[in-house]
């Protein structure tokens, strides 16, 4: 187990907002729910936790070139970006690569 660091905790509660005010769209799954109210609240993470983590974020790296990703844009944040906050965002990334030894 290990606490997420402050940059995956900040980008979580973003997330969490995020959620609250409607823009995860209609597929967002209540294991990203789940996932972001996790690290938004500085649980301790557990290696399984981890390595679902780093295969999330993985897979899903190439949504940064969809519209809605970055502040300014139309539709920020998209429902992709939302997802991606919601586990943990760049840091949430590259934290659980190092946890996972990736």
């Amino acid at each position: 187990m290990t606490t997420p660091p402050k940059g995956v905790q900040e980008a979580a509660q973003r997330a969490v907002r995020w959620i609250e005010d409607g823009k995860a769209g209609q597929g967002f799954t209540d294991t990203g729910r789940d996932r972001a109210h996790q690290l938004a609240k500085g649980d301790d993470v557990p290696e399984a936790d981890l390595k679902k983590m780093h295969a999330y974020v993985e897979r899903h790296t190439g949504d940064a070139d969809a519209e809605g990703w970055s502040q300014g844009e139309d539709g920020f944040p998209s429902p992709g970006r939302v997802a991606w906050d919601a586990w943990g965002g760049d840091e949430g990334r590259r934290w659980a690569a190092k946890e996972v030894g990736d």
